[in-house]
Formats: structure tokens, sequence, C-alpha cells
């Protein structure tokens, strides 16, 4: 049988309906539904993995993060500022869209952020700023970046997530 391709618009619209997009909302819920969730609070509290639990999920049959999960938070953290594009954190790829600030309308820029290493490490983590400038004609034309730039992003990750660390740390 062959194999059929889907839209790629098809499949954001079976994302959101289905709540898989991450912009669902949440249904409202009943102090019956929160009496039964604190009952189980317990049971579920051991065995939680996830993303940003700290737990690691080797060996429970669970798919985990593939990139330290401290740098992903911190980059969501320190870029949640700009409008996202893209993200994954199996990947470790964040990238945002283009992005003006008020003070200077006929320019903008975006970031990329990739997330090298599953271990908190300055070289596990690798920024990009791309910067445009607008023409005569009012065209979108590439503008040179200040390499500093991508080197402050970087810090500011890489310092949010060592606090985010030091903050696991004290609450162990």
């Amino acid at each position: 049988m062959p194999m059929r391709v889907v839209a790629p618009t098809l499949i954001v619209a079976l994302m959101v309906t289905t709540g898989l997009g991450g912009c669902a909302t949440r249904a409202k819920t009943t102090s019956t539904d929160q009496a039964a969730a604190a009952a189980a609070a317990p049971q579920a509290n051991k065995a939680r993995t996830g993303l940003f639990s700290g737990r690691s999920a080797k060996g429970t049959g669970e798919a985990g993060i593939g990139v330290n999960a401290f740098l992903w938070r911190a980059t969501l953290d320190t870029l949640n500022f700009l409008p996202l594009l893209d993200s994954d954190p199996f990947g470790g790829t964040y990238v945002t869209d283009w992005h003006a600030v008020a003070e200077k309308p006929d320019e903008r820029f975006k970031v990329q952020v990739y997330i090298l290493d599953t271990r908190l490490r300055a070289d596990g983590l690798s920024v990009q700023v791309f910067r445009q400038a607008k023409d005569v004609t009012g065209a979108w034309v590439d503008a040179t970046v200040d390499p500093d730039t991508a080197i402050q992003i970087e810090n500011a990750i890489l310092t949010r997530a060592r606090q985010l660390r030091i903050a696991q740390l004290e609450t162990r």
C-alpha cells in the first residue's frame, strides 16, 4: 500500500484540536477531581519523571529530554520576550521569529539556540543571532551583527541555567 503524505496544515490543525500543540485550554476541574488528584499525588510524585523533573527516565521505558533540562529551561526563560517560531526540546533547537523593538522599527532580529549536550556545560550551547534592516525601498536586507551579542545571550542562558541548578540542589 503506498504511503500518503499529509499536508503540514492538516497536521497542525490536528495537533491544535487534540491538544497536542501545547495551546489547548485546560478544562475546569471540580472539587471531586481535585480530591481524587490529591489522593493519587503521593504515588504520582514517586514515579514522576519528565522534562524538568530532574529525574532520569532511563530504564523506565519513558522517553526523556535529549538535552540538558537546565539549559533548555534557561533558554525559555531568557528569550521569553521574543516571539517563538519553533522549538524542539528533544532535539535541543529553539528558534525565535523576527522581532523589532519600538525604538528601532527599521531593524529586526531573530535568535537560534542549539543545545548540543545533555550536560550543563558552556560548550553545550550554541547561539546565532540574525539581524535585518530596511533599505531605501523598504525591503528587509541582511545586516551584520556584533559577534559579542551571541556571546552575551549565551552567557545569560548559562547564568540562568546555573541558577536553576542551584535552586534544585537547595530544595533537596
